[in-house]
């Protein structure tokens, strides 16, 4: 009698341990993968935040992204890239599901639904990379900075209020809106004395307002 095959669950592959795939923990600062390592896997962020920065000419480093929970960093393992394009390190402490590139690949190959899902967050996150594209070139530092707060709160006015994200250099922040420190901290100020976020010097947490949402809208 032939064995009937077990359904497959994207969910549970990207989240479980099993044949090429690995649970790592990191600490908060520490690397992840540097550019220029060899690309030979794929990760998914379980709980945690993690910052993706690329090296140019002369040395300079740019943060590029912030990723949380199910998000994929070291996408170029899959795009066939040899060596690493970014730089990713812990924001926060975190854990990630490592899923070595053959294991990844021949799941993308063999599971639909599992392509599917990938193919998805892939167009997902180009999407959202445009729309930074025009933040950066139509929009002034203050709403920028404000739409990466929601961004990574994953905020959409549906979620529960006060949503809550790890607390973020302004460096970091700073880099990301393409400003000043001191411009991202006279904004993180108004924001606060405005209500739209709660966060003092000795917390570890932002916690992100509706009121945001409606200033991004106006």
């Amino acid at each position: 009698m032939t064995k009937e095959r077990t359904l497959f669950d994207p969910k549970t592959f990207l989240s479980t341990v099993g044949a090429g795939r690995e649970m790592m923990s990191f600490r908060k600062g520490q690397s992840i993968f540097a550019q220029d390592d060899v690309s030979d896997a794929v990760f998914v962020i379980q709980t945690g935040s993690v910052g993706l920065s690329a090296r140019y000419q002369g040395g300079k480093e740019a943060t590029l992204d912030i990723l949380g929970t199910e998000d994929f960093v070291g996408n170029d393992s899959l795009a066939g890239q040899p060596i690493r394009t970014t730089s990713a390190s812990a924001l926060t402490d975190c854990q990630l599901l490592r899923i070595e590139q053959k294991a990844m690949m021949l799941a993308l190959a063999q599971e639909v639904t599992l392509a599917t899902a990938v193919c998805a967050y892939v167009l997902k996150r180009n999407i959202r990379y445009q729309q930074d594209l025009m933040d950066q070139r139509c929009n002034l530092s203050e709403k920028r900075l404000a739409h990466i707060l929601l961004r990574l709160t994953h905020f959409d006015g549906r979620s529960s209020f006060g949503t809550a994200i790890p607390k973020i250099d302004q460096e970091t922040l700073a880099e990301m809106v393409g400003t000043t420190r001191s411009r991202v901290s006279f904004f993180m100020n108004k924001f606060r004395s405005s209500g739209f976020i709660d966060y003092n010097t000795t917390s570890n947490l932002i916690r992100v307002h509706r009121k945001l949402l409606a200033f991004c809208a106006g």
